[in-house]
């Protein structure tokens, strides 16, 4: 696998994965008595009308379930997601993010993380005369660098970049980098609030690149575990073929 990102010409991936490499080394070697900090474990489970990716160029589009878990314990998590559609039970893609928390401060805080993929895709094959439904693998391995400043307890302003290295019979290089803001805690009324997140992001896969702006809103009751969400995302200018406006609602309940 290490093997496919020397090929890589771009000195920032370079020394985004030497940046990751480094940084796990020092995490692991950390004081014995920090190591007996506690295992945290949260997670999620959603249902949405239109399962949308972390790049929302990318989607199913059709009913899709999410199940997120994370399992943390002092600056390491373990993060997997898994995605299937609904109508079929068929699965669409398997992540398994590990992340690392660089920094933490109460105005700024920037982490790094890596993950391998799977994404599975629908096909027809004949096979003796008679047509079959396959599902091909397409295989990833990407990282993530995101620092992000907070304005305020409830305000913050950040940069997302993702690199994605494709595996075999899939898109070799995937660059998505991310401005944008995180208003939480907006108050509605005594018990409803809601979160906005919006961004704009340039996107490019290989040789094709996109503009496009995007956002999502949450909407949350106090002391109930579940919540509403919707996501929408609008194409400014891009030479990916994509959809040039989508959207998505969520039901999404947290543990």
């Amino acid at each position: 696998m290490m093997n496919s990102f020397k090929t890589t010409k771009n000195p920032l991936q370079t020394c985004l994965f030497l940046f990751l490499i480094h940084f796990t080394t020092i995490a692991f070697s950390q004081k014995a008595d920090s190591l007996q900090a506690k295992i945290k474990v949260h997670g999620a489970i959603t249902i949405t009308n239109n399962g949308i990716s972390v790049i929302p160029t990318f989607l199913l589009g059709k009913p899709a379930t999410i199940f997120d878990l994370v399992v943390a314990k002092n600056r390491f998590s373990f993060e997997p997601q898994f995605r299937f559609a609904i109508e079929d039970a068929k699965p669409w893609s398997f992540i398994f993010w590990l992340r690392y928390k660089l920094i933490q401060s109460k105005k700024f805080q920037m982490s790094i993380g890596a993950h391998p993929s799977t994404v599975f895709r629908n096909s027809i094959a004949v096979i003796n005369g008679v047509n079959q439904d396959l599902i091909t693998i397409r295989r990833y391995f990407a990282s993530e660098f995101s620092p992000t400043y907070f304005i305020s307890k409830n305000v913050s302003v950040g940069v997302y970049y993702l690199y994605s290295r494709g595996l075999a019979d899939a898109t070799r290089n995937t660059n998505f980098v991310a401005l944008g803001s995180n208003i939480s805690n907006i108050k509605l009324s005594e018990n409803y609030f809601m979160r906005v997140v919006p961004q704009v992001y340039y996107l490019r896969l290989d040789d094709n690149e996109g503009y496009y702006v995007t956002s999502s809103f949450t909407l949350t009751k106090r002391n109930l575990p579940l919540s509403i969400a919707s996501i929408i995302n609008k194409k400014i200018e891009s030479a990916i073929q994509s959809e040039d406006f989508v959207w998505n609602v969520s039901l999404i309940y947290t543990y």
